[in-house]
């Protein structure tokens, strides 16, 4: 599968024969509370309980599960604000390889501490300033390391779509399907694999409401650089979506939605008293949107079943404290 050659169902069909034994068939979750605050049925699926605490360890283990020997040996080289640095740094290892990370300065401590414990190299910049693409590109040539990149990456998206597949076949007949979406890899993984087993099911990407680069793309009809959106949903602090992950999103999701950051802690704060769910801010951003009563009436979804997907975890206990006002138990 070319890098510039969009995937399809097939390769997330593929992807999951891949992965059977490696990652993490994910519970799906019903929280009689979450349902009554949403006024539906509401089916939570839980990549929280993901190996590395995300789905990025799907796409990641994926796309390390095709590279070459001589890639392998050679070692990978991936840019990330945490999830998808977490994830490739655990796949590489896994495999016997190696990995160079490069995230941004300001990327939560959690998240970096577990990528050096996972073996990576830690290359810092700053994600205001500086091109994280073109560092990782940079050290792609220079020390021979195959690229992953957390997104735009056909590997990376077949991977992703597989927890979609999961659901779809855990809880049949869902009427939508809200999904966080920040460069969009898991959105456009999402759409395949709802487009091939539940073409009834609308999928929508949820977006922090100062970084709605997607629902600004849609509108202007191509895609549109925001700048580096300040919300508190760190994995979604994305400018543009990505090329391809746009070519696929803007064809077969439904619409792209958004939540403030206060909707995202609302949404942190009830997965938690009602369930004991320690989820961050980005993972728990598509519920943010389900929780808009005015905007499932809007999209006349009161009272329908509707999936979301908490797509992380990884938060640190002081933040997470910091932001709900709850404190998780010690990890």
């Amino acid at each position: 599968m070319a890098n510039s050659t969009l995937p399809t169902y097939a390769d997330v069909e593929a992807a999951a024969e891949r992965l059977a034994g490696v990652v993490i068939t994910t519970p799906v979750l019903t929280v009689p509370a979450v349902s009554a605050a949403a006024g539906a049925e509401v089916f939570l699926k839980a990549e929280i309980h993901q190996v590395t605490g995300s789905f990025k360890f799907r796409g990641a283990s994926n796309a390390v599960a095709l590279l070459t020997d001589a890639e392998r040996r050679a070692g990978v080289v991936a840019f990330s604000s945490g999830n998808h640095a977490q994830a490739v740094a655990r796949a590489a290892a896994q495999a016997g390889s190696t990995s160079v990370i490069v995230m941004p300065h300001d990327a939560p401590a959690r998240k970096r501490a577990a990528t050096e414990a996972a073996g990576a190299r830690i290359v810092g910049y700053d994600r205001y300033t500086e091109d994280r693409r073109a560092i990782a590109r940079r050290i792609a040539a220079d020390e021979g390391r195959a690229l992953i990149p957390p997104y735009d990456h056909p590997p990376v998206i077949a991977g992703q779509g597989t927890a979609a597949a999961e659901l779809h076949r855990q809880e049949p007949g869902l009427d939508a399907l809200f999904v966080p979406v920040g460069g969009g890899g898991l959105l456009a993984g999402t759409c395949l694999a709802a487009q091939a087993l539940a073409p009834g099911c609308a999928v929508y990407g949820v977006e922090p409401e100062a970084g709605d680069d997607h629902r600004r793309s849609r509108a202007a009809g191509h895609r549109v650089d925001v700048g580096v959106p300040d919300t508190i949903a760190d994995g979604q602090q994305v400018a543009t979506p990505g090329e391809l992950t746009w070519a696929v999103t803007n064809r077969l999701a439904a619409d792209f939605v958004t939540a403030t950051d206060a909707q995202i802690v609302d949404a942190m704060r009830l997965l938690f008293d009602a369930a004991g769910l320690v989820v961050e801010p980005s993972g728990a951003c598509a519920l943010a949107a389900v929780l808009r009563s005015d905007l499932l009436q809007e999209l006349a979804l009161t009272g329908r079943r509707i999936g979301v997907i908490l797509s992380g975890g990884n938060v640190d206990r002081d933040r997470f404290t910091t932001l709900t006002g709850r404190t998780p138990p010690a990890s």
